[in-house]
């Protein structure tokens, strides 16, 4: 296949690529770096990334995709024992990191290579330079590890297929160019981060502003300065949200915004609202995971519905199934069933497990999210949780979490919510709600958000009971672990 990033030859080499914090590469220099590199890890294998939010990290990873070598990304935050598991998983032959970061003692017996984001490309005509133009559509791009929340992480092989139809997918979505200047302040051991805060700039020959650590004075002040587009998780807009209403700089600065975009969890009502009432400005959301990195989004030239993820990207099917797997036919905006998606977005195989990666799809090739959503008539997709923690089958009905979180996040007295299911007897399960209050001291009592809950959407969606806590368990990414509420 061509170049996965065209703009690093185009002859263009003064316009700005990446900048962290006072560092910056223009593309000449970025192809520098990451080519010289790519030289000395040609026949690496498979490389490991420490993926601290720098410059270094963006250059070892676009090295790799250069070299033809699959990139594994590590998390800085990871324990011994999850980084342990990972490197013996994935077998990669060095590690890349910046000079002076310190690794951990469970890489301390892999070759270490310092990322010189100064270097120099190798002189013309060194065939070993990079093995971009060389590599195939199903050549593995990135090994990414899932968060584990069912057994040791698994490693997600991507393809570079799969990052080129995502990227150029949501480029049709959201209209993105080489004028976009985009700003983020997320991880980059993860795809939002990675491949779409940074891999997605560099494909369109745009730019990108890390902002290091996530903070709305970083938000204001960038895109003041000529940021377009905004990425972030929700638990980043639920700080803008709370932020808005006593910082009209702030106001100001996301009015001017091209495309605020929230992923990877649900973005809920409330907070969708907040920001509209600050700015004039919704926030779009998309909707994918590791295994096929984007699915759905909001297009930048649709409605942009809060509460939905959006339509199928381009190249794209999705489906809904039912329980014993046949397909839900006549989308209602009701009827809740199991995402399944079929394209070039997906991901090959989990790495050593093909046990994993058989049972993840289905005979005829669709990909089990484990995601249940409802989809309305003009195709919108609403996700109302995962399979394994937010369907509550309660009475006879199948009941989606989400849904009940929004509308406990509409009570004045609830300041973060979460939902889950307990078995219960009489009704198979029983909807939980675990509340942080607004005020700790009064809180809303259960029978007040019960009755909130029953005149909003439907008597049987009301939580039969509700706990109190100082705040709810997050990964890095924001989600809500459920698994950390469950009760045995």
């Amino acid at each position: 296949m061509t170049s996965l990033f065209p703009a690093l030859t185009d002859g263009r080499t003064d316009r700005p690529a990446l900048r962290f914090g006072d560092r910056s590469l223009t593309y000449g220099e970025l192809g520098a770096a990451s080519g010289a590199l790519a030289a000395r890890i040609g026949a690496a294998g498979r490389v490991a990334v420490w993926a601290t939010p720098a410059l270094e990290t963006a250059v070892a990873v676009l090295a790799a995709l250069q070299a033809g070598v699959a990139a594994v990304p590590l998390n800085p935050k990871s324990g011994e024992k999850e980084l342990g598991h990972i490197l013996t998983d994935s077998a990669p032959s060095v590690v890349l990191a910046a000079p002076g970061d310190q690794l951990p003692s469970a890489l301390r017996d892999l070759k270490r290579i310092d990322v010189d984001v100064q270097a120099t490309d190798p002189a013309p005509g060194n065939d070993d330079a990079t093995g971009d133009d060389n590599a195939s559509d199903d050549d593995p791009a990135l090994v990414v590890y899932t968060s584990g929340t069912t057994g040791p992480p698994k490693g997600a092989v991507i393809p570079r297929r799969a990052i080129a139809a995502t990227l150029d997918a949501l480029a049709d979505a959201w209209q993105w160019t080489g004028d976009d200047v985009l700003v983020h302040g997320l991880p980059l051991f993860h795809v939002h981060g990675l491949v779409l805060g940074i891999l997605g700039p560099l494909r369109r020959g745009g730019s990108v502003r890390h902002l290091g650590r996530f903070g709305t004075d970083g938000v204001a002040r960038e895109l003041n300065a000529g940021a377009t587009m905004l990425f972030g998780v929700p638990t980043m807009y639920h700080r803008i949200a709370e932020t808005l209403p006593g910082d009209l700089a702030l106001a100001e600065a996301l009015s001017r915004a091209r495309l605020l975009v929230s992923g990877s969890a649900a973005l809920p009502v409330h907070d969708h609202e907040r920001i509209t009432t600050a700015t004039g400005q919704r926030v779009i959301e998309r909707y994918g995971m590791t295994e096929t990195l984007m699915n759905t989004s909001v297009r930048a030239d649709g409605e942009p519905r809060a509460g939905t993820v959006g339509v199928p990207l381009p190249g794209v099917e999705l489906r809904l199934v039912e329980e014993d797997g046949s397909p839900i036919t006549s989308y209602d905006g009701e009827t809740v069933g199991e995402i399944q998606v079929r394209g070039p977005n997906l991901f090959t195989e989990y790495l050593n497990r093909p046990d994993a990666t058989a049972a993840a799809f289905t005979a005829d090739g669709w990909f089990r999210t484990g995601d249940m959503a409802v989809r309305d008539p003009d195709g919108y997709v609403r996700i109302v949780g995962r399979k394994a923690t937010d369907l509550i089958k309660s009475g006879g009905y199948k009941i989606g979490a989400g849904e009940i979180e929004n509308a406990l996040l509409e009570h004045p007295g609830v300041r973060e919510a979460a939902v889950t299911g307990e078995p219960d007897a009489d009704l198979g399960e029983r909807i939980v709600a675990w509340i942080v209050p607004e005020d700790p001291e009064s809180p809303p009592a259960a029978e007040e958000l019960a009755d909130h809950v029953a005149s909003r959407l439907a008597p049987h969606k009301r939580p039969r009971v509700v706990h109190h806590l100082a705040s709810l368990p997050r990964n890095d990414m924001g989600k809500i672990m459920k698994r950390a509420l469950i009760r045995d």
